[in-house]
């Protein structure tokens, strides 16, 4: 689903952050969020919990805090003893996306997605819900990595603009684009 088909709707406000420093794209949108929220905005979307309640021995569980607070979901699953590596668990994935949609995205002055990941490249995860976001006039922030990317601009169709891996690039562009989406 490329963002310019969307029921014919230009849309205009919406910017990618990529770092090549692993975790640091998670840290600065869930830091902007903290940061945003921090000061009454009204957001809507999910970022990493950086802090997870349950650590194992491997380090790989992953949680998503629905915005503005919660719930937090977990989006990966255990695969035993011995697994090699941590998967993510397509039920918490539309866990966190139900909630989301379900959510009065309409009264929030910005959507923040903490990752572009590999269901959203294939056109499912929040995809819907990042349109419908646009559709509202509501600024979308996205993080991406490199794997995602390709996929990322398929579906941004070249109205994404580009953020440094940044804290006050993006407390800046946040900032201008709620403002000029309030005019």
């Amino acid at each position: 689903m490329a963002l310019h088909n969307l029921n014919g709707v230009q849309l205009l406000k919406i910017a990618v952050v990529s770092s090549p420093i692993r975790g640091e794209t998670d840290r600065l949108l869930s830091e902007a969020a903290e940061h945003l929220n921090s000061r009454g905005t009204k957001l809507a979307g999910v970022v990493k919990v950086l802090e997870p309640s349950h650590l194992n021995s491997l380090d790989c569980d992953m949680d998503l805090r629905v915005l503005p607070n919660g719930p937090e979901i977990r989006i990966t699953q255990s695969l035993g003893e011995g697994a090699l590596g941590c998967r993510l668990d397509p039920g918490g994935i539309a866990e966190a996306v139900a909630t989301v949609e379900h959510s009065d995205t309409g009264v929030a002055d910005l959507f923040i997605l903490n990752k572009f990941g590999p269901q959203e490249a294939e056109g499912r995860g929040f995809c819907g819900a990042i349109g419908t976001a646009l559709e509202q006039g509501i600024p979308v922030l996205v993080g991406v990595g490199s794997n995602c990317r390709e996929a990322f601009e398929a579906f941004a169709d070249g109205l994404a603009e580009n953020l440094p891996p940044d804290a006050e690039a993006i407390h800046s562009w946040c900032q201008t684009a709620m403002a000029e989406a309030n005019e």
